[in-house]
């Protein structure tokens, strides 16, 4: 089975306080749900977490469950780009102590979350 990711580990943290990044920033979600009430359960974690969103002045840009996987072989239940005015706001938000991250891994059985800027096309 390949390996899961919920939480970032001590080293992820470290390299996105370390990046150069001015500006907003696009958080892309990328999140498959425990089988047994996961959707349930993250519905509950974005209640909880709404309140630290706004205190970080986050937008929440797009939501969207997955129809299908048209290139590869992942799977995902839902994706969802949150932008942040800032890296220090969403770093400021994610270290509040009580920030409802438990209840986010409760949800889900493995998640990507990409840090990402506008760039021209």
């Amino acid at each position: 089975m390949a390996e899961t990711y919920v939480h970032p580990s001590p080293a992820q943290v470290e390299a996105i306080e370390e990046l150069d990044l001015d500006g907003p920033l696009v958080m892309l979600n990328l999140l498959r749900f425990n089988p047994d009430g996961g959707a349930e359960e993250y519905a509950r974690y974005g209640a909880a977490a709404r309140p630290f969103l706004e205190a970080a002045r986050a937008t929440v840009r797009f939501v969207s469950d997955v129809a299908a996987t048209f290139i590869g072989d992942d799977v995902w239940d839902r994706i969802i780009l949150v932008e942040y005015p800032s890296k220090q706001a969403f770093l400021d938000m994610f270290s509040t102590p009580d920030y409802p991250s438990e209840i986010r891994a409760g949800a889900l059985a493995d998640s990507r979350l990409y840090c990402s800027q506008e760039s021209k096309f």
